[in-house]
């Protein structure tokens, strides 16, 4: 059966296509009028070029393939961040803040889940030169305003930082390997798990590292787990940095969770993931990573977010679109062309019927022009096609 695709890759027929494609544009426009400017990176690089920094996370998610030119091995992007990273590091090299936009399809080698597409369409935005909570902030805001725009409003907004955990894990002195295994057991919040790897650190690291999946929820944590762990430096900043956040966003539905570890290796500083009601996994994540560019030659403060356009437009509700227009075959009646052209310049959807064509199985017509004393006018069609 030729026409059956892989595994967790579909196709998008008309009315999901359009969705899409409604969607993509709102939040494009979106970020433009908020300063982002778009880029289009290539689907292919030299795989040690998407793999390099940050994007080593991505190794087992990346397709490999041998160049026919160069013979080089190279990756279909499995994520766009690090390429806007090369982008901005590497071609545009501006000495200030830079805001950039992208949307366009990423392959992933295994889905995220079982419902989950192999090809996710990864709408984002990023935010370089500017290392202060300040763009912290205003990613944040735009995250949560995209969503809004799209018709899913978060419902909570987890913040956390991967500088406690990291911390924690430097003051216990414990190598790749445990630190590795302790970062799995947090994010899967395997309380047991992580009760039998923190038997061996001393205290006040064992239960400090114990009492992290517990320390989620409202802004009430931060001052619980200020009490909780042990008074260093990065964990104090990290938590004045939460508590600086919370205070100038408070419209929007702020959570806190300091053992949501995802993407550690990637970020380094403030995290966040927002969640949408009846959807259980985040609808959008995102956090700061600077330094990343420095795998392309020049270090950057950055902070950004992304999130899956075909999973959005699967929870969110759009307007239906305007139906179209049906008019028939306008060969030789320059009137008629002239009508259909005018129809079109105003941005109506206009079907002209070729000959022998008695109606539209594409877009569903609710008008169509008709002749009356030498002008074509509209009139609606009723249900029963009449």
């Amino acid at each position: 059966m030729n026409w059956l695709l892989p595994e967790h890759l579909a196709d998008a027929l008309p009315a999901e296509a359009a969705c899409l494609e409604r969607l993509r544009r709102r939040l494009l426009d979106l970020f433009r009028v908020h300063g982002y400017e778009l880029v289009m990176p290539p689907l292919l690089e030299h795989l040690d070029s998407l793999l390099t920094g940050s994007g080593q996370d991505l190794r087992l998610r990346t397709f490999k393939l041998v160049d026919q030119i160069s013979g080089r091995t190279l990756g279909v992007r499995a994520d766009i961040t690090p390429q806007v990273a090369r982008i901005d590091a590497h071609l545009l090299n501006r000495q200030g803040v830079t805001r950039l936009c992208y949307c366009d399809s990423v392959l992933h080698t295994l889905p995220a889940s079982l419902a989950a597409s192999r090809e996710p369409i990864q709408l984002g935005a990023e935010l370089y030169g500017h290392a202060g909570l300040a763009a912290d902030r205003e990613v944040i805001r735009l995250m949560a305003t995209a969503l809004g725009a799209a018709g899913a409003s978060a419902a909570r907004i987890d913040l956390g930082h991967v500088g406690v955990f990291r911390a924690l894990a430097a003051a216990a002195g414990v190598d790749a390997e445990v630190e590795a295994s302790l970062l799995l057991l947090l994010q899967a919040k395997d309380v047991p798990g992580l009760g039998q790897i923190c038997g061996r650190l001393e205290e006040p690291l064992r239960s400090a590292l114990l009492c992290l999946p517990d320390l989620y929820g409202d802004v009430e944590i931060l001052a619980t787990a200020a009490r909780l762990l042990p008074d260093l430096p990065e964990i104090a900043a990290a938590l004045a940095a939460l508590q600086q956040l919370q205070r100038s966003l408070p419209d929007l539905p702020l959570s806190f969770d300091l053992a949501d570890l995802r993407g550690y290796h990637y970020h380094n500083g403030v995290v966040f993931a927002a969640y949408c009601p009846g959807y259980s996994a985040a609808m959008a994540r995102g956090g700061r990573y600077d330094g990343v560019g420095s795998a392309f030659g020049r270090a950057r403060p950055a902070t950004g977010f992304s999130l899956d356009l075909r999973e959005l437009a699967r929870r969110t509700t759009t307007d239906a679109p305007p139906g179209a227009v049906l008019v028939p075959y306008a060969a030789g009646d320059r009137v008629l062309a002239a009508a259909i052209a005018a129809l079109r310049d105003r941005g109506e959807v206009v079907v002209e019927l070729l000959p022998d064509e008695v109606g539209s199985e594409g877009p569903l017509c609710d008008r169509r022009l008709v002749e009356r004393d030498g002008q074509w006018l509209l009139e609606l069609i009723n249900r029963d096609g009449s």
